[in-house]
């Protein structure tokens, strides 16, 4: 069986592994205040072309998203996001543990736009500031999406302007950052995310580390006992050399950019026979995440070789994910799509 169920299914870059094993006898500072984690963050700040970005690193992607969250927001302020978004739908009601509310916006393709963010912002801000609502203050988005797809250079920017006209913080998750930037579609650059963003995540779980994920944070009142916030939600780790290592050894040589783009470009041979058998597609994703639609007799026979994942049913068939990550290799996909010639 070859999973292709999710991109976070084998350990780490081989490259982690070894630096792990050369400096297991080295004793470092504790809590991210040690040589890889300044390493690391000089790496970042070199790539996002921002030298007071502020650099955190975090155990998990939830922990990122909740932290952010919990320490951009007061009581009575909430956050924009798709009805997808992976706080909407996958966190167990993090946010909202916090006493934050979600607002959901209906996702197209997974994407919300700046029109519709605009709309749910002057409901507050154009209404009078009613005191019986909460006051969205921040703006949750995905890189990619949840389904796959991408916001472009000019979406992002359009998105960026109506949070600056009505003072609202602009987030975007990163967990899989590497396969957006990757992409042969994608115009984003993480000087562009810098620039547009107050505050986003590299992500290494689902590209590449063992565990980790990168904060960059640009706006400066966010910064402020930004790691008290950490440890209060519990994602300060005591062993924080772990994760910078991970982080300076995968972006200072480019790997994390290079293994991340094949992922893309071996999903795009998935996707490619897929076409070929005239097998719709749920929606047209570029990235490591191919959502098609399968009959029972398709699906039954993939799922003798393959594990995937189920996204739900349509009255075509049932929605399928297989993804590939930065550890698929050629044979892999190359079974894969001579099993998909044959349905």
């Amino acid at each position: 069986m070859i999973r292709f169920n999710n991109d976070y299914n084998h350990g780490a870059f081989e490259s982690v592994l070894k630096e792990l094993a050369a400096t297991n006898g080295t004793s470092y500072a504790g809590y991210g205040e040690d040589e890889w984690c300044a390493k690391a963050e000089r790496v970042i700040k070199k790539l996002v072309s921002n030298e007071d970005a502020l650099i955190k690193f975090v155990p998990g992607a939830t922990q990122a998203n909740l932290v952010v969250i919990s320490a951009a927001l007061s009581p009575v302020q909430s956050v924009i996001a798709a009805d997808t978004g992976h706080i909407n739908c996958h966190e167990a009601a993090s946010i909202e543990n916090t006493g934050h509310k979600i607002l959901e916006l209906p996702n197209t393709d997974g994407k919300i736009d700046a029109r519709q963010i605009a709309a749910c912002a002057a409901a507050y801000y154009d209404g009078g500031t009613p005191e019986y609502l909460t006051e969205p203050k921040m703006v949750y988005l995905s890189f990619p999406t949840e389904k796959g797809t991408l916001y472009s250079k000019r979406e992002l920017r359009e998105i960026s302007e109506v949070c600056k006209r009505y003072g609202m913080y602009l987030f975007v998750d990163g967990a899989r950052m590497g396969y957006g930037l990757g992409s042969e579609r994608n115009d984003l650059t993480l000087r562009d995310f810098a620039e547009l963003c107050d505050v986003f995540y590299i992500g290494g779980t689902k590209c590449g580390a063992l565990f980790g994920e990168a904060l960059v944070i640009t706006e400066a009142s966010l910064k402020y006992r930004f790691k008290a916030h950490m440890k209060q939600n519990g994602a300060v780790l005591a062993k924080g050399w772990l994760m910078g290592l991970q982080f300076a050894v995968m972006l200072q040589n480019g790997e994390y950019f290079e293994r991340t783009k094949r992922a893309d470009e071996l999903a795009m041979q998935i996707k490619t026979e897929f076409e070929r058998k005239g097998v719709p597609f749920w929606v047209d994703s570029f990235t490591n995440q191919q959502f098609v639609i399968l009959s029972d007799s398709q699906k039954e026979a993939l799922a003798k070789g393959y594990y995937f994942e189920e996204e739900g049913t349509v009255p075509q068939g049932t929605v399928v994910r297989f993804c590939t990550s930065w550890a698929t290799t050629q044979a892999e996909v190359d079974t894969l799509v001579a099993d998909i010639a044959k349905l």
